[in-house]
């Protein structure tokens, strides 16, 4: 059974950043992605970043290119998500997901990632300000 923690979160002022550590146990990075969800208050969960455990491209949505970036440990027990230059917007609480499709495969029809996940954390808030 797949165990997912979510940690580092808080609150930054204008042009700060956040690392969110996401400490994993009971998967196989053999065959699956991670990647990291936002859900800020009143509004649906949306994908921010993934990566497949096969290497090449990560994902990462329009609203966090360039300031947001996913990557693993060596061990790949851990996943992280450095964020940077966090205005307002980027407010909401951060959840650590699994599962076993490439992150290419769960892309919706608009090209976001989908929500569907075989296995979640129970999320950390971050919260920037302007």
């Amino acid at each position: 059974q797949v165990h997912l923690v979510e940690s580092g979160g808080g609150s930054v002022q204008a042009g700060g950043s956040l690392r969110l550590s996401c400490a994993v146990s009971g998967y196989s990075y053999g065959s699956g992605s991670m990647g990291w969800f936002r859900q800020a208050p009143g509004k649906e969960r949306e994908g921010v970043a993934a990566i497949w455990s096969g290497g090449g491209r990560p994902y990462y949505s329009d609203s966090v290119k360039g300031r947001f970036t996913i990557s693993q440990d060596n061990g790949k027990s851990t996943l992280y998500l450095q964020m940077n230059y966090l205005p307002p917007e980027d407010t909401g609480a951060y959840y650590c997901a699994a599962d076993t499709r490439p992150w290419w495969a769960m892309r919706t029809g608009h090209g976001t990632l989908g929500a569907a996940c075989g296995s979640w954390g129970k999320g950390t808030q971050g919260t920037g300000s302007s």
